[in-house]
């Protein structure tokens, strides 16, 4: 039978008590809705003081919304976007940032999930032919989808070649916090002070029930963006349940140790399995998430005990996620499995 605990995504893990507690204390009588109540604006002065001030900060509901309304502010319809080929963007939002934003997404194949400038050179041709799209925006992933993460250097060298072309850099940050926790620098370092000029800030995968948040690095980045927002069905009414999620999201540093768990989890996992014949390791454990290779006729049975996704059906490539509450008899009862398994076949 099934687990319902499983290593299929940390969208799989509840809410973190704290973060649901805000939300029933937020629930205490009337507040102005679409942003001007207190929860709001506490949320958003927090983030303003992570990022030096000088931000604009707006909040959704959900990641594709973050992405799709932040790149759309950064280009025209005849300009391109610039991504891995494994980006959130390029597979796993429905074709909503072509439908939205009207420009063409141009994918790039990693070996790791990362982009670099030698990378996406073959997109960057055809300025100033009205018979090719633009290049307008280039956008990372941080982590990326293969958990690896970028370095400071390797944004920096993004954002001044982004910048040399007079395009921008967006940064999907929908396991932000992981990112921070793993490189264990203030997230400013990476972000603002590296030149990205739009992050989706993510908060749902890190133990709130919903929310993310946009945010502009730049005074005039976020130039009606207000109307987008409202226009792309992500304004939320009631928006005071965003704002005191991300409130104790924050309090106490809950981001950081909730993101360091779940990586300190992978490492766990990863110790546990480098070593059973047949799984491989395929990529760098840098935040919560495990890549490995095992052998192809055991992942249905391992399935049907716990849930987790083929990344690659062709190469037998799965993925396992930790979450903020994943424990050590998790990671140890599911490595244990995977081991009798293989000794078993």
């Amino acid at each position: 039978m099934k687990r319902i605990r499983g290593f299929a995504s940390d969208n799989n893990a509840g809410v973190h008590p704290e973060i649901l507690k805000s939300i029933f204390e937020a629930n205490n009588g009337h507040a102005i809705g679409y942003g001007d109540d207190k929860y709001t604006s506490q949320a958003t002065a927090t983030i303003k003081e992570l990022f030096g001030g000088s931000v604009d900060v707006y909040f959704v509901f959900n990641g594709t919304g973050a992405n799709v309304l932040g790149i759309n502010n950064l280009g025209q319809s005849y300009h391109s976007v610039i991504c891995a080929e494994t980006a959130h963007i390029q597979v796993d939002e429905c074709g909503a940032p072509e439908k939205f934003t009207g420009m063409k997404l141009l994918s790039v194949a990693t070996p790791d999930g990362k982009l670099t400038p030698d990378l996406i050179k073959k997109h960057l041709h055809g300025v100033g032919f009205e018979h090719h799209s633009q290049p307008g925006v280039i956008s990372i992933t941080q982590p990326t989808e293969l958990g690896t993460l970028y370095t400071v250097a390797e944004i920096k060298e993004l954002s001044e070649l982004a910048h040399r072309l007079g395009i921008y850099l967006h940064m999907d940050g929908a396991r932000i916090s992981n990112a921070v926790a793993s490189l264990n620098i203030p997230i400013k370092a990476f972000t603002k002070d590296a030149g990205v000029d739009v992050l989706s800030f993510g908060g749902t995968k890190n133990g709130m029930m919903y929310g993310e948040a946009v945010v502009f690095m730049n005074p005039g980045l976020d130039r009606n963006f207000k109307y987008f927002r409202k226009q792309g069905m992500q304004l939320a009414s009631k928006m005071r349940y965003i704002g005191a999620q991300f409130n104790a999201f924050f309090k106490d540093g809950l981001w950081l140790k909730n993101a360091a768990h779940a990586n300190k989890m992978a490492q766990l996992l990863y110790q546990k399995v480098i070593n059973i014949p047949g799984v491989t390791v395929i990529q760098p454990v840098q935040a919560n998430g495990v890549f490995a290779m095992i052998p192809g006729n055991l992942i249905s049975k391992l399935q049907e005990e716990y849930f987790f996704y083929v990344w690659d059906e062709q190469k037998d490539e799965v993925r396992w996620m930790c979450s903020f509450d994943t424990t050590e008899d998790d990671v140890n009862e599911f490595a244990a499995l995977l081991q009798k398994m293989v000794q078993n076949q």
